[in-house]
């Protein structure tokens, strides 16, 4: 048996006052208002009342920290798998608007097709579907839940609706603790809902770009 639908679940808020570019750092956990959210993502998924089998997380503390009402809920142990992990950023451990304020950073904007401030667009996307088709394959009759970041995530729709990759951060759909699901047929993956379950309004750090 295979798996009958993906989640990919964006982690929940967090605790970044200083606003910095956190990207791959360690340290940065989920605020107070984060693990809300993340327990929202989680009751949003149970209440499809299908199993989940199957769940992963990001090495990154925020992702774990937000697949954790998942494992409790579903009695899981998290699979910490590094291809769902935040893409690389030469602007990282900065606060964003500064850095973007200094004409020695504008030559990492040359290419934003690539892009050329990170690791590029087609390596993410194909670094995400390797691991949803292995996991699809290896799940038993269920759902699969894997916690990851605003950057995979979106790339990965873009991905499999056969847009391009080149995209304006800013315009991502892919809120705080949002769930995007998809489900394969035969060898092709297909978005099918897209929900934010967790009320965002009081957050304070919405996105690192």
């Amino acid at each position: 048996m295979t798996a009958s639908r993906l989640h990919l679940v964006r982690h929940g808020e967090v605790h970044n006052p200083h606003r910095v570019l956190y990207g791959r750092l360690p340290d940065y956990h989920l605020s107070e208002s984060g693990r809300r959210m993340a327990k929202a993502a989680a009751d949003h998924v149970a209440a499809f009342a299908r199993p989940v089998t199957e769940l992963y997380s990001s090495p990154l503390e925020r992702a774990q920290e937000s697949a954790e009402p998942f494992a409790e809920r579903f009695d899981l142990v998290p699979e910490i798998d590094i291809r769902v992990i935040e893409p690389t950023n030469v602007f990282e451990g900065t606060q964003m608007r500064r850095s973007l304020m200094n004409p020695l950073n504008w030559w990492h904007l040359r290419q934003p097709s690539l892009p050329s401030w990170g690791e590029p667009y087609t390596a993410v996307a194909e670094r995400m579907l390797g691991i949803m088709d292995e996991a699809w394959d290896a799940a038993a009759d269920g759902d699969v839940v894997m916690v990851s970041h605003q950057a995979p995530i979106w790339i990965t729709h873009l991905r499999v609706a056969g847009l391009p990759l080149r995209h304006d951060p800013r315009t991502r759909r892919c809120a705080l603790s949002s769930v995007t699901s998809f489900e394969r047929v035969g060898d092709v993956w297909r978005e099918v809902a897209y929900a934010e379950p967790a009320a965002t309004d009081d957050a304070v750090d919405v996105g690192a770009v």
